[in-house]
């Protein structure tokens, strides 16, 4: 790759900075209310099963994209139903989809003759050049109906995640919407994939959230800001990754991090400099 071309003249960094845009819009979208579940990690676990997708469409010989798209969506629903059953705590149910994702995946890997180590890689870490034209139309209609749902249902999410007891008095469909946002966070997972990596994508869902909470108070507030610094980090990534030559969600997830560090030493000072209540 040369780092003397300008990127935005290439093919592959327009639909990589494309799906970047995309993807740096809809996972703090969908992260905001994992963190106010206190289940950042969830995207993490979904991860993991999602890894057992790309295997199965490694072994079948099928689009990967789209088997993890089907098992990580009946992984996520399957442990929230266990985890709404009341037997099981919610860090448990994380620890389940954690262990039995990632051997699943491995398992099936194992059993594939088209995994190699190269194609098993583009997933778990993000590749400029693996995203397609089919790609970029892909994340894009999947992005477009993960936020049109936040647009929608956005506060009747944040109801259930900030005091899902409240909401059920209030007559939500909590089950429902519990299900629901199970869902977007496993489409969520899949769709980012491709740009940040399985193993990564959790933390673009939650990293941009938490610099977000440094600066701002207030849902839509905090939405608005965790979106403006998801997609500077996927772009700055991007373009990152193609001079550095290296895997864009390490990129990525670095850029996000040192945004963080950013907006948690302003937050600081600029609470230092609030005057004391007489």
């Amino acid at each position: 790759m040369g780092i003397a071309v300008n990127p935005l003249a290439l093919d592959f960094m327009q639909r990589a900075l494309v799906a970047a845009l995309l993807v740096g819009l809809a996972a703090p979208a969908v992260g905001v209310f994992l963190v106010q579940r206190r289940m950042a990690l969830m995207g993490d676990g979904i991860g993991h099963i999602a890894l057992t997708g790309v295997a199965l469409g490694f072994l079948l010989g099928t689009a990967p994209v789209l088997t993890a798209v089907v098992v990580a969506t009946i992984g996520a629903v399957v442990i929230e139903l266990v985890r709404q059953s009341g037997r099981t705590s919610g860090d448990v149910a994380l620890a389940l989809m954690f262990y039995g994702g990632i051997a699943g995946g491995v398992l099936l890997i194992g059993l594939s003759s088209d995994g190699t180590n190269a194609n098993l890689l583009a997933y778990l870490f993000g590749s400029l050049t693996s995203v397609s034209p089919t790609d970029v139309v892909v994340i894009s209609a999947l992005s477009g109906v993960l936020l049109l749902t936040v647009a929608v249902v956005g506060r009747e999410l944040f109801a259930v995640c900030h005091d899902e007891e409240y909401a059920r008095v209030a007559g939500l469909p909590v089950r429902t919407l519990n299900i629901l946002l199970a869902v977007m966070a496993a489409v969520t997972v899949t769709v980012a994939m491709r740009v940040v990596g399985l193993l990564l994508v959790s933390a673009l869902m939650v990293v941009p959230v938490a610099t977000a909470q440094q600066l701002v108070r207030g849902f839509r507030a905090t939405v608005l800001v965790a979106l403006g610094s998801g997609v500077l980090a996927s772009l700055s990534g991007v373009i990152g990754s193609y001079y550095a030559d290296t895997a864009p969600g390490a990129m990525i997830v670095v850029v996000a991090l040192g945004f963080f560090l950013l907006a948690s030493t302003a937050g600081v000072v600029v609470r230092r400099r609030r005057p004391v209540p007489a």
